[in-house]
């Protein structure tokens, strides 16, 4: 049976179902109606995917309107602490949540618009898939330094790209997003 949790407003994660056998396992990942119910109108333009190294960061990344996009995110093989952060005007505006998305225990991570997004990959070998509703335009791209909101990413050393480096610090961000 899937749940549902709402971690911040308009922020879900959805436990999947995971039907097992001699075979192997079998995971749904997309059904129009589930989207529709968490998302409201999502139609996927892009879907990639990462694979990454234990205790690779990678974030705080978002696109800026009009190119912003809804995003959903889930592990295939490995394990990551994920990270969400808050960028729409109003009360909850910085407030950040982490949410542990694994291969063995399947869900998806419903992030709408105004929200950056990174991960801290717990394992090699860390597979993420990203399903967005706006294609990634150059011009947009957009994050927020990833250790400069508050967050505790833990322990080891971190490998962050040195594009992820160069975003700006949360207090010196001006949100360009609509308030919830």
């Amino acid at each position: 049976m899937v749940s549902t949790y709402e971690i911040l407003p308009k922020v879900w994660y959805i436990n999947l179902d995971k039907f097992e056998d001699v075979r192997g396992s079998f995971i749904k990942t997309y059904t129009p109606h589930l989207y529709h119910q968490y998302l409201g109108e999502f139609e996927m333009r892009e879907e990639f995917y990462t694979v990454s190294k234990k205790d690779v960061i990678r974030g705080m990344k978002f696109q800026l309107p009009p190119n912003d996009h809804k995003k959903v995110v889930f592990c295939t093989v490995g394990s990551a602490i994920d990270v969400i952060l808050d960028l729409r005007p109003g009360k909850g505006y910085g407030k950040y949540i982490d949410i542990h998305l694994s291969g063995e225990d399947p869900g998806l991570l419903f992030i709408p618009k105004g929200i950056a997004h990174g991960y801290r990959a717990l394992e090699d070998n860390t597979n993420m898939v990203y399903k967005t509703s706006s294609e990634y335009v150059p011009e947009s791209d957009a994050g927020i330094l990833w250790n400069s909101f508050g967050y505790d990413w833990g322990d080891g050393i971190p490998v962050i790209s040195d594009r992820d480096q160069l975003h700006p610090s949360f207090d010196k961000f001006k949100t360009p997003f609509n308030k919830l």
